[in-house]
């Protein structure tokens, strides 16, 4: 039912290093000066300590000499879904989405892989370790050839930013897609990609014109979980029959 994700570089990390240490919750109004004194990290109202980060440093840079080693011995030409791949492969943790999309086969494509803990990772190996290549064009090919090969494509956007312009203007490679459905608190007063309505999209030709999308403005946190139960959940093995049978 899912043929494709896209992700931010910290919607990647953050899944695999809860898989290695707990994240807290705490509160968005907590000081960051006693924050920073603690070795504590705030995102949002979620508290992430230092150590979580040094551990996750320990776990990926084997993986990192693995993948230059393949790289130089094998040809390996890595892209940043096909380290998400790996990634998922090497957690092995049923709690990770990267787990299952490595146990499901679904590429996930993060053009900005770099921007985060990852990129931290990435900058440190290329040191101690370099030569690691990663080609976002090779990337940029499939993500755009899933949704132009496609008979019908839609969406399901949750949050903004970079995620949401790049699976839209993958759409616009096609004309617009079909369905639609964003998921956010953003507001377009700002002019900003995040809090821009459906119909702008429409204007670029990344909806179709006589597609009928859906902006949720809500956490996607309390309200996606929702969604799937009373749509992909429910109507599962049709869908999947209906795949199958396609």
């Amino acid at each position: 039912m899912v043929d494709v994700l896209v992700s931010t570089a910290g919607g990647v990390e953050e899944d695999l290093i809860k898989c290695l240490a707990p994240t807290f919750l705490g509160e968005f109004s907590l000081p960051g000066r006693e924050l920073r004194g603690r070795g504590i990290n705030r995102i949002g109202n979620l508290l992430v300590p230092n150590n979580n980060y040094c551990l996750f440093e320990d776990w990926l840079m084997p993986i990192l000499d693995q993948m230059l080693l393949e790289q130089k011995t094998e040809g390996t030409l890595w892209t940043p879904s096909k380290m998400i791949h790996r990634l998922g492969k090497e957690i092995n943790n049923p709690e990770s989405v990267y787990y299952w999309a490595y146990k499901n086969n679904i590429p996930v494509f993060s053009p900005a892989l770099t921007d985060g803990s990852l990129g931290d990772m990435m900058y440190l190996h290329s040191y101690k370790n370099p030569g690691l290549v990663l080609d976002i064009v090779e990337d940029i090919r499939k993500l755009n050839s899933h949704a132009v090969f496609a008979r019908r494509t839609g969406m399901v956007i949750l949050g903004g930013g970079l995620i949401k312009h790049h699976i839209c203007n993958a759409n616009f490679m096609r004309n617009g897609a079909d369905f639609a459905v964003f998921v956010n608190t953003g507001q377009e007063f700002d002019g900003s990609d995040s809090g821009a309505r459906p119909d702008e999209a429409v204007s670029w030709g990344k909806i179709r014109a006589d597609a009928t999308p859906v902006k949720v403005y809500a956490d996607a946190a309390l309200v996606f979980p929702l969604l799937v139960a009373e749509t992909f959940a429910r109507h599962a093995e049709a869908l999947t029959a209906q795949n199958k049978k396609d």
